[in-house]
């Protein structure tokens, strides 16, 4: 019995990637997917940022909190006061729906993984 490999099978676990085609690191991101014969499903989340549930399951998949995926030299990050330690999860979640431009990108999403890519070669964990 011959099956396919886990990694090529992407109808199986399909990526998504939270891409800003502004940001080098994004775009090598982009590229390291499609290198490896992947065509992910491109978010450019700050035209289409995740909802509140999906930021949640990102950053649960990443095993992190939410503002270790904050870009904290963004203005918006000061202007907000969100180095305020009292700020919950879920304040610190709905911030980066609201201002995605908070979130550090890129991200590769599958249904059981995330990475974040930094350096761009990270996204390729979650194949």
């Amino acid at each position: 019995m011959h099956g396919r490999p886990r990694n090529q099978d992407k109808s199986v676990n399909p990526v998504t990637l939270y891409h800003n085609p502004r940001c080098s690191k994004s775009r090598q991101a982009l590229e390291l997917l499609l290198s490896r014969n992947v065509a992910p499903k491109v978010v450019e989340y700050l035209e289409t940022p995740p909802s509140v549930a999906e930021l949640e399951r990102i950053l649960l998949l990443l095993a992190m909190d939410p503002r270790a995926l904050m870009r904290k030299k963004e203005s918006v990050y000061k202007e907000l006061g969100l180095d305020d330690k009292s700020l919950d999860r879920r304040s610190l979640i709905q911030t980066m729906v609201e201002h995605p431009i908070l979130m550090e990108r890129p991200i590769a999403v599958t249904s059981v993984r995330a990475a974040l890519g930094r350096p761009p070669e990270n996204v390729l964990d979650v194949l």
